[in-house]
């Protein structure tokens, strides 16, 4: 199961958003409590058993470790009530941990890279590993597809797509784990340059996070839209709501984890201004609850009359 197959529902009242912050805390600090333990054991063990794997792998878990602080801190922040000046909330305080974060996981990448590179330019200077950096490695691994196992029935059971996205993540730092043992297994069995080439390749690992964090961060701040699907969703929901003859320019920009939605709406011509302006009302309220929206923005039109802000462009003078 890929964590796009599961999509929150926000209509779900057998658990309320504050039971989902709730779950949301506990696994980050079942994470924080993993990572931490596994970030000691693999870079003193990786320091002692002389392997340049295993010290990646370590920096790597100590990645994440700083990623679940950078979470919880920025959770905490990112929950303050809007202010005069932050009128739409401190919900992008998430988005730009983000981006501090990928340049972090860039950096610290390149210099993996950069240090598994130089190993590999005098192989004869590669050592051969102690096997209890195997007995460790191969730890680390159970230890991540636990934490992925648990972390992703707590996504089911609460119905929460983030979750799910980090019960992969962690699913991926397995991944890692098992790229470093099989170089420790290669460099006991008499190939010792295996073991640079996993750090290497958990360097990759480390920098293409960093680059994906920092990318998508970026354009979040960006204001950058939702995908056409999410769009098309709230415009179903715009449509279906009584009175509402129908719906053009909807713009969508992220604000953290929520979305802040523009939507011009059409309604009967010959209704009052009151009766339009309920009806509008109506027409948020329903988005508000269907939707991880924070806020919509809506304009009436009138149904089938020349919409003035979209003016016909000029013929060309002759």
């Amino acid at each position: 199961m890929k964590f796009t197959e599961l999509a929150d529902d926000p209509e779900d009242t057998d658990h309320s958003p504050a039971e989902r912050i709730a779950a949301a805390s506990r696994s980050t600090w079942v994470s924080v409590v993993v990572n931490l333990v596994l970030t000691i054991t693999q870079i003193a063990i990786g320091v002692v058993a002389k392997s340049q794997g295993l010290i990646a792998d370590g920096i790597h878990s100590l990645s994440d470790l700083v990623a679940d602080f950078v979470v919880l801190f920025a959770s905490h922040h990112s929950k303050k009530d809007a202010d005069a000046d932050h009128p739409y909330g401190h919900q992008r305080f998430e988005t730009a941990a983000s981006l501090v974060l990928g340049t972090l996981l860039l950096a610290v990448g390149l210099g993996m890279l950069w240090s598994a590179a130089r190993k590999l330019e005098a192989p004869e200077t590669v050592q051969t590993v102690h096997i209890m950096a195997l007995w460790v490695a191969g730890g680390a691994l159970i230890a991540k597809e636990l934490l992925f196992r648990y972390m992703l029935s707590v996504a089911k059971r609460v119905k929460s797509s983030m979750l799910v996205a980090n019960a992969w993540h962690a699913r991926s730092d397995a991944a890692s784990s098992l790229v470093v043992g099989i170089g420790i297994v290669g460099n006991l069995a008499g190939y010792p340059i295996l073991d640079p080439i996993a750090a290497l390749i958990v360097g990759f690992m480390v920098t293409r996070m960093g680059w994906g964090f920092s990318w998508d961060a970026l354009h979040d701040l960006m204001d950058r839209a939702v995908d056409e699907q999410e769009v098309q969703a709230i415009r179903l929901t715009l449509i279906e709501t009584p009175g509402v003859s129908g719906v053009h320019d909807v713009r969508t920009r992220k604000m953290g984890d929520m979305i802040v939605v523009d939507a011009h709406i059409e309604v009967d011509a010959a209704i009052s201004v009151e009766a339009g302006h309920d009806i509008a009302v109506q027409a948020r309220q329903r988005v508000l609850q269907r939707h991880r929206v924070l806020n919509l923005m809506t304009h009436v039109d009138p149904w089938r009359r020349p919409d003035l802000d979209h003016p016909t462009p000029a013929a060309a003078p002759r």
